[in-house]
């Protein structure tokens, strides 16, 4: 995997997420869409609060924490295709879901920025990690610190698409 194609991805992402954050109507924000789920600040706080508790995971990949475990074919094959298998609609792991909660648009920002301090820090630990350490993700398995970094650009490309569907949703 090139880490640094996956960071100029990235951080492309992260800009889209930007764009669309100062684009939303302060009322919009924290409203249930029309199609039910999620509110945009639902969704804002989800993927951030996810995104650094990936980084504390592809951090443990990188010291004595990590463990030596394989990665299942199917988890391999989703990082190189680079996206979740088709589904109407993903659970999100109860102890995740508990830690959703509606949030300001100035918080949401606030989170953008604290990811991508964390993310940068990371990024110095990537290039020398033993790839055979790896932590536990709630529903992949084991990653190590590369495929914590491809799975965090994955799950940030998956829900801009939840992001477009609540926009298309308050279209008339």
């Amino acid at each position: 995997m090139n880490t640094a194609k996956v960071r100029v991805s990235i951080q492309q992402i992260i800009a889209s997420y930007k764009s669309k954050l100062s684009a939303y109507a302060d009322h919009d924000f924290q409203c249930t869409p029309p199609i039910g789920g999620w509110s945009y600040s639902e969704v804002y706080s989800h993927i951030f609060d996810a995104s650094l508790l990936s980084l504390i995971a592809l951090n443990n990949s990188t010291t004595e924490k990590g463990e030596k475990k394989p990665t299942h074919f199917i988890v391999r094959l989703i990082l190189l295709l680079g996206a979740l298998p088709p589904a109407k609609k993903y659970k999100v792991p109860r102890r995740m879901a508990d830690r959703v909660k509606k949030i300001s648009k100035t918080e949401a920002l606030d989170f953008i920025i604290e990811f991508e301090t964390a993310l940068e820090s990371s990024y110095q630990t990537i290039p020398t990690a033993d790839l055979q350490l790896k932590t536990k993700h709630p529903r992949l398995g084991y990653l190590n610190a590369n495929q914590w970094l491809r799975f965090i650009e994955i799950h940030l490309k998956h829900h801009l698409k939840q992001l477009e569907r609540i926009e298309k949703s308050f279209k008339p």
